[in-house]
């Protein structure tokens, strides 16, 4: 009787896969689901104040029963809420509550929720695009994209941009403090630039993004912060204007069309002794180092966002995996001399960039 692919096959590796399968199923359903715990305020609902039945949920949120339900054991069967079978209650640990729901931590995620939720809302999108080759512009996403960016980056720039990135490019901290000028492109809601200038009140700050809403909301955050040394503009960074002594690329130089049109600008618009800091997420050197959770995610938002960015303003996609190598050899073609990995955290590279 011939073999078929049928009797060759582990049955066993084939209950694995389907295993990985179901949970990735949960989990991309979890998303969905945290990401309206976190727009519910479910989750500063239940932040250190104890065990609460799904009754008390309701009372505290105003918010239905029936939902809450299976909307708790979703998240308790994730792991991100606990569950007392004794009491019949759930309570969020102190260490989630801290991630979930505290935007001044380094360690708050909630953000992210959101820009997944607006990567989902561009699938059929992105899907004609895999037959065309066309892109999709980073304005034309759902608006969740604009915010939950900020909201997500943010945390680690409170918690790396000062102590950590800053202090390895050369000699930039002493000059911030002595006053220079600077150059923050693709600033988006301004954290990065929002950050710098609060630190460094010597220095000046111009913030670019190509995105009008952002730049709004950029002025309006700064506004409140009552800076005057901050001021944000409508420019990409092909057109930007002004001299700087310093200039700053946080997690977009990959998303550009012409990131050597870029780059090129930037070297005649950087002053004698300028630096360029660009942080880039975490990335492989070769393919395989790319086979592991940080891969995954960034690998997938290079699909969904990152890559049409860069074939609607170009066509020249580095994405978001792109390797030092990678990097470096558009650097060295807009002419820069210089270019090394200054410092890194587990989801980003740190690189200066030098005339």
């Amino acid at each position: 009787m011939e073999e078929t692919t049928m009797t060759r096959m582990d049955t066993k590796k084939v209950e694995e896969f389907l295993g990985r399968v179901v949970t990735d199923f949960g989990a991309a359903l979890s998303v969905v689901l945290s990401y309206i715990g976190d727009k519910k305020g479910l989750y500063k609902a239940m932040a250190y104040v104890g065990p609460l039945s799904v009754s008390d949920l309701a009372r505290r949120t105003g918010m239905s029963e029936n939902y809450l339900k299976d909307w708790l054991i979703n998240q308790a069967a994730g792991g991100y809420i606990n569950f007392d079978p004794r009491t019949g209650k759930y309570s969020l640990p102190d260490e989630h509550a801290a991630a979930l729901t505290d935007e001044c931590s380094p360690f708050f995620v909630a953000g992210g929720f959101q820009v997944i939720n607006a990567m989902m809302k561009a699938v059929d999108r992105i899907e004609d695009n895999f037959s065309t080759g066309t892109g999709m512009k980073w304005g034309e996403h759902h608006h969740d994209l604009f915010e939950g960016t900020e909201r997500f980056f943010k945390p680690s720039y409170l918690g790396n941009l000062l102590e950590n990135w800053l202090p390895a490019v050369t000699d930039i901290r002493q000059r911030l403090t002595g006053g220079i000028t600077v150059a923050d492109l693709g600033c988006g809601y301004g954290a990065s630039t929002i950050i710098m200038a609060e630190a460094f009140p010597s220095s000046t700050f111009v913030g670019f993004d190509n995105h009008e809403p952002s730049i709004e909301r950029a002025r309006k955050l700064a506004s409140k912060k009552k800076l005057n040394n901050i001021s944000f503009a409508v420019a990409g960074a092909q057109d930007f204007t002004g001299k700087y002594d310093f200039i700053t690329f946080f997690d977009c130089l990959h998303d550009m069309g012409d990131p050597i049109g870029a780059l090129k600008k930037c070297l005649s618009n950087l002053n004698p002794k300028g630096i360029i800091m660009a942080v880039e997420p975490m990335a492989g050197k070769r393919t395989e180092e790319n086979f592991n959770p940080v891969g995954r995610v960034y690998s997938g938002a290079s699909v969904l966002i990152c890559t049409p960015n860069a074939l609607a303003t170009g066509g020249y996609v580095l994405g978001t995996v792109a390797s030092d190598e990678e990097l470096e050899k558009v650097a060295r073609q807009a002419g820069f001399r210089k270019f090394r990995r200054a410092t890194e955290t587990p989801f980003n590279r740190v690189f200066e960039i030098l005339p």
